[in-house]
């Protein structure tokens, strides 16, 4: 039985008494789902909220967010389902019990990390530069060394790939932990990244316990690739509101699903707390303004450190972007179909961008982004000869699933449509709810 220290009984009895409250209500506002969220402070907590939010596939709308710059703070979201209707009231209820499981604190976590499940399979990480059919390569590997893929994911950006691998042995369906196994696994696949800070690693993990598109903002800003980057082009500032000890970030961009995911993850992963904010969208326009400050409680206190929040937040909104044609495939599962599918891709010149592999009993259910080889957008025709040869019922294309990502530097340039003034978004909601008194 595990001992705990009497400060971490008190912390477990705080958490019971501070149990987070959340309310979702259909019946305030006649175009949105609005969800409460009560809780005691502690870090990561609102990640926790939004990611249950995005994990349930609504779309955030705008809300505000707001502390005592104590032990409590206070969340408000205007949610949406995808097509932008209010959730429906049985999603609404299914909602509401995922923010209260995803915020509960039953009980403390164990002091070394519980061992994995037996069949659960192994997590591969990859991390390299990006070239045209690399996925490609990466599959066939897979496949030659016998590894059955459940899932994956990845994502392209700068000049750089990061992917998550799900692996299984073929044959078993049993994880991959014999050591020498494990070691030739990685060294094929260090291979065919040719380097990188990271290149290729296997790790035990539960896959219901990773968040797969944090993990993946988390490898590639370990590898450089945000600071790599001069021509970002999503509008970020930062600034400071001395008086308050606030430094004060805003972003202007596009808006699209998992935005708010992102910028919020990527403050949690940097360390930044946010004591009070507001997201508001205009069309497909987003505004977002947080006040932030350092887990010591102070704000950025320098031009390098601003410099690199900023460079962080640009690439976590901009990696997302969907670049290319949109073909979702959907086919029972076999031996070697992604290593075939992503061949059918480079044989035809096609480079694929992002990639979601999702397998669901005996189905496949993947979503891949592609490209031509030089990132411009790739020839009808040889999209459709793709299609007739994996499988017109199986491979389809859906170009309008997601938006352009960002705004061009042009848009980012009018009238309107760039960063708003320091404060300004926070400062009107904060006073109008009492919180603070107005500033000019």
């Amino acid at each position: 039985m595990e001992r705990y220290h009497p400060s971490e009984v008190y912390e477990l009895f705080v958490r019971h008494m501070n149990t987070p409250r959340v309310v979702v209500d259909n019946g305030v506002c006649a175009t949105a789902t609005l969800v409460q969220v009560h809780s005691a402070r502690k870090h990561g907590v609102l990640l926790e909220a939004v990611a249950a939010l995005s994990d349930h596939g609504v779309c955030v709308r705008k809300g505000y967010i707001s502390s005592d710059d104590g032990r409590w703070f206070m969340d408000v979201f205007h949610v949406t389902d995808a097509a932008g209707r209010k959730v429906a009231d049985a999603d609404a209820d299914a909602l509401l019990a995922r923010l209260e499981s995803s915020l509960s604190a039953d009980a403390l976590p164990p002091r070394t990390p519980p061992a994995a499940a037996a069949g659960t399979p192994t997590l591969l990480e990859l991390v390299g530069a990006d070239r045209p059919g690399l996925l490609s390569e990466v599959f066939a590997v897979l496949h030659d060394l016998r590894c059955d893929i459940a899932d994956a994911r990845a994502w392209t950006h700068g000049g750089r790939v990061a992917a998550l691998v799900f692996v299984r042995d073929e044959d078993t369906g049993a994880p991959i932990d014999d050591a020498a196994r494990v070691r030739r696994v990685e060294s094929r696949l260090r291979h065919v990244l040719r380097g990188g800070a990271l290149g290729a690693r296997m790790v035990r993990a539960d896959a219901a316990a990773v968040n797969m598109d944090r993990r993946l903002h988390q490898l590639l800003n370990e590898d450089g690739e945000a600071e790599s980057r001069a021509d970002q082009a999503t509008a970020v500032a930062v600034q400071d509101w001395g008086e308050r000890g606030y430094s004060v970030l805003t972003v202007s961009c596009r808006d699209r699903p998992k935005l708010l995911f992102d910028v919020v993850c990527t403050l949690t992963d940097l360390d930044y707390v946010v004591y009070h904010g507001t997201f508001d969208t205009d069309g497909d326009h987003a505004q977002q303004e947080f006040y932030i400050r350092r887990l010591d409680g102070r704000p950025i206190s320098s031009a390098a450190e601003r410099r690199r929040v900023i460079q962080c937040l640009q690439a976590a909104i901009e990696r997302r972007a969907s670049e290319g044609v949109r073909l979702e495939l959907r086919i029972t599962d076999r031996r070697g179909l992604l290593a075939y599918v992503t061949r059918v891709f480079r044989e035809n010149s096609l480079s694929v961008t992002h990639a979601e592999i999702t397998t669901r009993g005996d189905m496949a259910m993947n979503v891949f982004h592609v490209t031509d080889v030089a990132g411009r957008p790739a020839d009808p025709k040889t999209i459709d000869e793709v299609i007739q040869r994996i499988g017109t019922e199986s491979l389809r294309v859906d170009e309008e699933r997601w938006p352009r990502l960002c705004l061009t530097e042009g848009d980012a340039g009018r009238g309107g449509a760039g960063i708003f003034s320091l404060g300004s978004l926070v400062k009107k909601n904060l006073a109008s709810l009492g919180l603070i008194r107005s500033c000019s």
